[in-house]
């Protein structure tokens, strides 16, 4: 139905403005060419009627009546001239003519053309005479001299052959015609297939589009409208077959999303819904019971976190999340993570180093988001190290401010390096539920650092560790003297609050150790 219908719709259109364009362009052609014949016809005519009327004129003007030598003479000038000649008197009435036997004689020529004629003037035009039953194309001039008028000459030009020639122009014309509607019908039927054939390809490939085959594809095959009609066809699949893709991945990820809080919140519930039966059923003894709130303040703790980190994920990747960025000196930053999961370190025997190279310029972020990278990196790489040494480093690279956190623990697949800044991908599937987490740090990590204008990278071999490096811009101001003071006072604010911690430790040291 697509097919024929593309089809009929084309072939009429194209043949109906063909064929309107050869009938109206032939027909004006003919029309004009005739009239163009028939006017230079009628004006050759003319000329001649003239040169032989002048002729006649020069002939008989010495005669001032109709005598038989005169009837004589006309006769021999109708055969040289052959033409028709009417001879009459001033006053219109036809006194001779050149034929024996004229019905024409005695009878007058009309009154404007005797008026006219007297007056020396000579009239030429399709004139209208009593008696002539065939077209003729009439000449009227004076008989006589300028100053000796007797009466007028009329030359009669049998107009049949002009008549006869336009009429077998009009017939070629109308032959021509015909063989241009032929040629017409020929045209819009090749034209017809050539654009209704792709046009139908382009329809059949736009159903199968439409019924969800997104990677069918038009070949253009030149230059024209409809290769361009099939080039942005196959922009509009592969742009159909992108957005399913995102779909799907969509639908995957909600999934996924879904299994894993299912996963992630139920382990944590069902273990405090067990604990809280076992205390309301009085199965724990009182000195046990400590034992008890504390797991489950760590399992709400964990929820908690948990709900914290999906709701800063979404934030970030609908664009909601704004940061403030100002001046920042990270190497206080990475010392108060160091401080803040010493105690972790600790309990799983490790050792947490920062390592800088005083004094940096200031980063341009925001120091609460850059904490919060800065935590998560330290968090990940303390959860995969069982032993040996955690360092975070800060140092300068041009115009970025780099950030290390080097670890010793199980290391990353190659395959796993390309997927661990997905949510929820987790790289210890296999290993126990003692590294507790849903996925989600290194996503935010990797969110937060674009936000940044920041880029993060990581380096890994199993068994030998890991190294993720965040650059992030440097601040520049024009105004040096600022920002030095700005930077003093926060390693002034730093050194301050590790010296209450650390009385022992020296002002100028550039490693900070956390044991």
């Amino acid at each position: 139905m697509i097919r024929l219908g593309i089809s009929k719709t084309i072939f009429r259109r194209l043949l109906l403005g063909n064929l309107a364009i050869v009938l109206l362009g032939l027909g004006a052609v003919g029309i004009a060419l005739s009239l163009i014949v028939k006017g230079y016809f009628y004006d050759v005519t003319q000329q001649e009627l003239l040169r032989k009327a002048k002729k006649v004129n020069l002939s008989i003007q010495e005669y001032r009546a109709v005598d038989d030598n005169m009837l004589a003479l006309l006769a021999f000038l109708d055969q040289t001239f052959d033409t028709r000649i009417w001879i009459f008197d001033s006053d219109g009435k036809i006194v001779a003519t050149s034929t024996k036997d004229e019905v024409s004689v005695g009878k007058s020529v009309p009154p404007s053309v005797v008026s006219r004629v007297m007056q020396g003037e000579v009239v030429s035009e399709e004139l209208q005479f009593e008696g002539l039953t065939e077209p003729m194309l009439s000449l009227a001039m004076p008989w006589g001299k300028e100053d000796d008028l007797f009466g007028g000459i009329v030359l009669h030009a049998p107009v049949n052959g002009v008549t006869h020639t336009i009429v077998q122009i009009r017939e070629t014309i109308l032959w021509v015609t015909l063989f241009g509607m032929l040629l017409a019908i020929a045209t819009v039927s090749y034209l017809s297939r050539s654009i209704s054939r792709p046009l139908q390809h382009i329809a059949r490939t736009a159903a199968e589009i439409g019924l969800g085959r997104y990677d069918r594809r038009l070949e253009p095959e030149g230059a024209d409208e409809i290769d361009d009609l099939s080039a942005s066809i196959n922009a509009l699949a592969g742009k159909l077959e992108r957005m399913d893709d995102e779909r799907r991945k969509t639908d995957r990820m909600r999934d996924d999303l879904l299994a894993n809080l299912s996963h992630e919140l139920r382990t944590p519930l069902t273990a405090m819904r067990g604990f809280l039966e076992a205390l309301q059923d009085g199965l724990i003894p009182e000195e046990g019971r400590r034992k008890y709130y504390d797991v489950m303040y760590q399992e709400t703790h964990h929820m908690t976190r948990l709900v914290d980190d999906l709701l800063d994920l979404m934030k970030l990747e609908r664009a909601e999340m704004a940061i403030d960025r100002h001046p920042v000196d990270v190497v206080p930053l990475l010392k108060k993570a160091a401080f803040k999961f010493g105690p972790d370190a600790k309990e799983r025997g490790l050792e947490l180093l920062v390592e800088a190279s005083e004094p940096l310029p200031m980063a341009y972020a925001d120091v609460d988001r850059l904490e919060q990278i800065a935590a998560n990196l330290v968090r990940n790489a303390i959860k995969f190290t069982d032993q040996g040494v955690i360092r975070l480093r800060a140092y300068q690279e041009a115009d970025r401010i780099a950030i290390e956190v080097t670890d010793t623990g199980v290391g990353i697949s190659e395959a796993d390096q390309a997927r661990i800044w997905e949510r929820f991908f987790k790289t210890d599937r296999g290993r126990s539920r003692k590294n507790k987490g849903a996925g989600l740090g290194l996503a935010i990590v990797k969110e937060l650092v674009e936000l940044h204008e920041g880029t993060i990278e990581v380096e890994s071999r199993l068994g030998q560790g890991s190294t993720f490096r965040v650059r992030l811009p440097v601040y520049r101001d024009p105004q040096n003297s600022v920002v030095a003071k700005i930077g003093a006072a926060s390693v002034h604010r730093s050194n301050i609050f590790l010296h209450k911690k650390f009385p022992n430790r020296k002002s100028n040291d550039h490693t900070f150790s956390v044991k």
